[in-house]
């Protein structure tokens, strides 16, 4: 293997990547720049399209008002490959040091504002140390998700061995930035039923095509249809903070759609899809013609199949309002979840010190059993015990009793009954595809879309995308792969936009995930399915360690809690198609 060593306090790894050693903490131009105009041929027309112009984009200080400058630093102070945090006194930059350059951008993480200085620098670019999000340190523009925006970019000068930035006090503050977009040309001529780009389906698969579509310069009607009444939203709030409302979770206001001509159909359900003529049949028998389409329309949870399971009070978390009610109704009452899943443990963790009771029920000997091995499982179900959560573990539900037509009680197969006034059910999800059973659309037994590397169904013009699919997954040789996980979703909604542009982009993000519980975070990078060890750095009682999944010899995934930015360094190196072997990590 190639080049040095990175380490953590206890873990090190033969690996070549480039981290910022002082400032380590205690805890391609874009296609997307200023782009000729390009050709897409509309029902074979073909149509010339531009970026909308925005005077930013060619003086970025056009109001000297809205203009800092500051020295910063000397020349000699940063080394290649260092990152720091810089006050211009009306904000912070990050100034980045790479082969002999230097470069300024935001310093915080536009998707939930971690400091980037703690993040991984590696061949231009900067990974996020919390959820693995990577920008480009020239331009700022955002390369792997999740998150919608971008990072500002700041002018570098060197006067007399000093270095200065000059920056918009406005971008300062706000550390983010959109891309232009293009705005739709002549709404006005459409015919209703009929749309070139129709995506079914409002998460992030579904909102980062149409927007790469836009960014792309792409200038013809696109729809978008979702059963939900709102808007699309940041679905793992969910779980991870359940008294949200809608308005405070939503991924884009709804200006935003207005002003780059996305329309959103609300409380739209697709029944049908006609390949043969390129239409969409809605469930009120609606029709919509498309030219191209996405299909990301996620999964639908499981139910329970027990007696009992109509009764009230009995919830499969999947919009705002149901993890409201829940929250509410579960506020000092008794509740039962069933099901150790992601889902499952994050509401235990959350409810835990709202409910009088939570009580876990799960087939598993261990939570997470098969995702993060049984001694993560088992150092994260003694966190949840220590704080008041009970298990019920290897047994499952019977019956749900109820008084007055609410749920009263859970009676387990293995005789116990569980005082209950809600009861949230989290045992896995199926693909939301029956709709496409008599489609000629490829779906494989376990009802998922298949697709290629493009994103690309057997049916020329039909994409898919996001949890509904399965795709050859380049760090595991290509092997067909689902990744339920939401940076996963915005990139295939990404790779699917670029390939209706006819792009030929190809898939090879490593797939990336977190969970938040009781304030503290398990990141996770990599495809650990089928692995056969786990090797575990650091302490699993302090709760401070890092889990390296093996299978044969190779490292395959990492998973770590109080460890950054080790699962950030990892990541990069997969992503950099380097293989880590065990002995590496031992």
């Amino acid at each position: 293997m190639v080049g040095g060593y990175f380490s953590v306090p206890a873990v090190e790894v033969k690996i070549e990547v480039v981290i910022p050693e002082k400032e380590r903490s205690k805890e391609e131009m874009s296609p997307n720049g200023k782009a000729s105009p390009l050709i897409y041929k509309v029902n074979g027309t073909a149509r010339h399209y531009h970026l909308e112009e925005h005077p930013i984009a060619s003086n970025p200080y056009h109001n000297p008002k809205d203009v800092v400058e500051a020295s910063v630093c000397h020349v000699k102070d940063l080394e290649n490959g260092q990152m720091r945090e810089v006050d211009l006194g009306c904000g912070k930059a990050l100034l980045i040091k790479e082969s002999g350059e230097f470069h300024a951008v935001g310093h915080k993480c536009p998707h939930y504002g971690a400091p980037l200085v703690k993040g991984v620098l590696s061949k231009g670019r900067v990974r996020c140390p919390w959820h693995g999000a990577c920008f480009n340190i020239g331009t700022g523009d955002i390369e792997d998700f999740p998150g919608l925006d971008s990072l500002p970019r700041f002018q570098v000068k060197i006067e007399k061995e000093k270095v200065y930035i000059r920056a918009s006090k406005q971008a300062l503050q706000t550390q983010r930035r959109t891309k232009m977009m293009a705005k739709c040309i002549s709404l006005s001529n459409y015919n209703l039923s009929s749309t070139n780009v129709l995506i079914i389906g409002a998460g992030a698969a579904g909102l980062v095509c149409a927007e790469t579509l836009r960014q792309e310069g792409f200038s013809d009607r696109i729809v978008m249809c979702t059963m939900d009444r709102h808007l699309p939203y940041d679905r793992p709030k969910l779980s991870k903070s359940m008294d949200s409302h809608p308005e405070q979770i939503t991924l884009r206001p709804k200006e935003f759609f207005r002003t780059y001509d996305i329309e959103v159909l609300t409380e739209m359900q697709v029944a049908a899809v006609d390949i043969k003529n390129k239409t969409a049949v809605f469930k009120d028998g609606f029709k919509m013609e498309y030219n191209k389409l996405l299909i990301a329309t996620g999964n639908t949870p499981k139910a329970l199949s027990c007696k009992g399971k109509e009764v009230e009070n009995v919830f499969n978390i999947r919009t705002p309002e149901d993890a409201n009610r829940v929250v509410k109704l579960a506020t000092s009452k008794n509740v039962v979840i069933v099901g150790a899943s992601f889902l499952g443990m994050e509401v235990a963790a959350y409810l835990a010190e709202r409910a009088h009771s939570v009580s876990l029920v799960e087939l598993e000997e261990v939570p997470f059993k098969k995702f993060f091995g049984e001694r993560v499982g088992r150092a994260v179900m003694k966190m949840f015990e220590s704080n008041r959560v009970k298990f019920y573990m290897q047994t499952e539900v019977s019956e749900l009793r109820e008084q007055e037509g609410k749920l009263k009680e859970v009676v387990l197969k293995s005789g116990k009954v569980l005082r209950a006034d809600v009861c949230v059910v989290g045992v896995g999800a199926v693909p939301a595809t029956g709709f496409l059973k008599q489609s000629g659309i490829n779906i494989d037994s376990k009802g998922f879309i298949v697709v290629n590397k493009m994103m690309q169904t057997n049916v020329p013009g039909v994409f898919a995308a996001g949890d509904a699919v399965t795709f050859p997954l380049a760090l595991r040789n290509n092997k067909k792969v689902n990744v339920p996980h939401w940076q996963m979703a915005h990139m295939h909604g990404r790779i699917a936009a670029l390939n209706m542009l006819a792009h030929g982009m190809e898939i090879s993000t490593v797939p990336y995930l977190w969970t938040a519980m009781f304030g503290k975070s398990i990141r996770y990078a990599g495809h650990g399915e089928g692995f056969d060890d786990v090797v575990i750095q650091g302490d699993l009682d302090e709760l401070k360690f890092v889990a390296f999944y093996t299978k044969s010899d190779e490292v395959v995934a990492v998973a770590s809690m109080n460890y950054d930015p080790i699962v950030s360094k990892v990541a990069e190196v997969l992503a950099a198609g380097r293989s880590i072997r065990k002995r590496d990590v031992e």
